[in-house]
């Protein structure tokens, strides 16, 4: 990746934001899968598919990586929380729902 200030042309910084997306893109498929091995865990601990406390501790923690790198904390929760809500969804399909662990 290119240092934004070493970028000279909006082309350039386009293909730099283009390959940026597919590597978030690509980050967000791994985490997918994470998710699809956490729904194959779980019923072994017999934990439900949403922690409440593991989602509070999920959005703290990238509440807290945001402020680090002066993003907005509070687009980012926003963004983690519709994630979150999407990954436990994905593992209500394997799990169901059930009742906060």
């Amino acid at each position: 990746m290119k240092a934004p200030h070493t970028i000279a042309s909006m082309n350039d910084l386009r293909a730099e934001i283009d390959l940026m997306d597919a590597r978030i893109v690509d980050l967000l498929a791994q985490r997918a899968q994470l998710i699809d091995r956490a729904a194959e865990l779980k019923p072994n601990e017999g934990l439900p598919a949403r922690i409440e406390s593991r989602v509070e501790e999920v959005v703290a923690n990238v509440r807290g990586f945001a402020q680090a790198r002066g993003l907005d904390a509070d687009l980012t929760e926003d963004l983690w929380r519709r994630l979150i809500d999407w990954s436990i969804a994905r593992e209500e399909l394997v799990l169901g729902k059930g009742d906060d662990a």
